[in-house]
């Protein structure tokens, strides 16, 4: 699964690097993303705006919202069969903007703690996390937006870590995702992304905390990888 990730470019920096033509006015780097929190997607391949959705999909059908932190992932294998994911990925594909993401590496023994690992494309460069993307209405009326991650099979780069990845997608396909296609064409971009173009290190376990969303938690530890 996909748990955390971040995305620390300023809004300037993020528009140039990822061709976006706005991002929501209060706009900061993050550092520790987690779900429920609020994060940005873009949903147009044409406009390319970021706005805001909540991380966790609520489907339209649901009864209430806590649903969507089950679902904060979605796996590239069934996402044509769930009837949580198959009409959005006909209808409402997103990607999330980032610039890397965290796995935990668990040990057999349980009483050893899990050591948390950062991954990202060489030279840091962003990229987009292929998604889908809802709106829920609550009984007050208000309309909810929320989105999950697609996760599909690790490369070698996160195999020895966790057997799953977010997907990655760069320039050459990222608004292929959300542009129309046939079923077949974006599946296809349900990939992992190439383990010889990204990069990885241990980071503190102040990353655990959901709470903390701070540089430090990107910080390299020196430790050895069993």
């Amino acid at each position: 699964m996909c748990g955390r990730f971040t995305i620390t470019l300023d809004a300037d920096e993020l528009k140039e690097s990822m061709e976006l033509s706005s991002l929501p006015n209060d706009w900061r780097p993050r550092f520790n993303v987690a779900p429920t929190q609020l994060v940005v997607v873009v949903t147009d391949a044409n406009i390319r705006q970021g706005e805001w959705m909540r991380w966790g999909l609520i489907p339209g059908w649901a009864k209430d919202m806590e649903i969507g932190s089950r679902l904060i992932n979605a796996r590239s294998e069934t996402i044509t069969e769930k009837p949580s994911f198959r009409s959005a990925f006909v209808q409402r594909r997103c990607i999330l903007l980032a610039d890397g993401f965290y796995e935990w590496q668990r040990s057999e023994d349980k009483k050893v703690p899990s050591i948390p690992y950062f991954f990202y494309r060489k030279g840091h460069k962003p990229f987009g996390i292929a998604g889908l993307w809802e709106t829920w209405q609550n009984p007050a009326g208000e309309e909810i937006r929320s989105c999950t991650i697609i996760t599909t099979a690790a490369n070698e780069l996160v195999r020895p870590v966790h057997d799953r990845m977010p997907v990655l997608l760069d320039k050459s396909n990222m608004w292929t995702w959300i542009l129309p296609g046939a079923p077949e064409q974006h599946l296809a971009l349900l990939k992992p992304y190439p383990d010889e173009a990204m990069e990885s290190h241990i980071v503190s376990k102040t990353v655990n905390d959901p709470a903390r969303d701070a540089p430090e938690c990107l910080t390299p530890v020196n430790q050895t990888r069993s």
